[in-house]
């Protein structure tokens, strides 16, 4: 049966910010039960492995999973939290001498080829066109409302009658861009904020109280919420509708029909 493995679940600045010290920051330092890299997850199972985004925390996901190479990644958007990781990763293929595989849209690529132009001497670029197959999943990426920060990509995931979504970075979906999200098994949802007070023109993601509203408009099987923020303590979880649970990095969910659960 494949494993989700979340690598790394915080938003676009990871936990604790650098610069604050505010009491989930201080607690990330020392228990570390708020800790949070960038947000990413891997897909493993008989086969093959692949990761979803390339963070600028790639490299201490990697060691913590005492892994040495990833051949494939799926990127959902050309944002720094999401690719910053891509030059580290090409320069293991450079020294290992291999190829690593990069899955995006066309325009996400070109976007990423922009910011960095010799990552094509050691990735090849795969675009994702109407969908593609990674570890015998079958997948089908759209773009979804990303807020001030423009789009994102989900991607809906369909192995032996399983339907998963990954989805980290959305806000206020449509009708059309809501189709995918119905009758998942399992919805991996972004929620920066268990409620955000920032004025909604310059927000980028969905707080835990929109994502309650979306969740049971869909009704998914299971939700586990991810792209976390500072404002979210791990010591002190928020009330979450039936069926919704917050992750830690390293957790591990297993996929499979009537098997979504957690892994010990």
């Amino acid at each position: 049966m494949d494993t989700l493995t979340f690598l790394g679940t915080g938003d676009a600045m990871g936990v604790p910010r650098v610069y604050c010290s505010c009491a989930v920051c201080m607690e990330a330092r020392t228990s570390g039960k708020n800790r949070r890299l960038r947000s990413s997850v891997m897909i493993s199972g008989g086969e093959g492995s692949f990761l979803i985004d390339c963070g600028p925390d790639w490299r201490t996901m990697m060691e913590q999973q005492e892994l040495r190479q990833s051949p494939d990644i799926l990127v959902t958007h050309a944002h720094f939290d999401h690719i910053g990781g891509l030059p580290e990763w090409a320069d293991a293929c450079r020294w290992l001498g291999t190829k690593g595989r990069l899955y995006a849209p066309a325009e996400v690529l070109e976007r990423i080829v922009s910011q960095y132009p010799w990552l094509s001497n050691h990735l090849m670029m795969e675009e994702v066109h109407a969908g593609l197959s990674l570890g015998g999943w079958s997948i089908q990426g759209w773009k979804v409302n990303h807020g001030k920060n423009g789009y994102s990509y989900a991607y809906r995931f369909e192995k032996e009658g399983f339907k998963w979504v990954y989805n980290s970075d959305s806000i206020n979906l449509n009708t059309e861009e809501k189709k995918p999200l119905h009758g998942l098994d399992l919805l991996v949802l972004g929620t920066s904020f268990v409620y955000e007070k920032a004025e909604f023109s310059t927000r980028s993601v969905y707080d835990m109280t929109e994502a309650a509203d979306l969740v049971a408009e869909l009704s998914p099987k299971r939700t586990i919420y991810t792209h976390m923020s500072h404002d979210v303590d791990m010591t002190r979880p928020p009330v979450l509708p039936r069926g919704v649970s917050l992750v830690q990095g390293g957790m591990k969910v297993l996929l499979g029909k009537n098997k979504s659960e957690t892994a010990l």
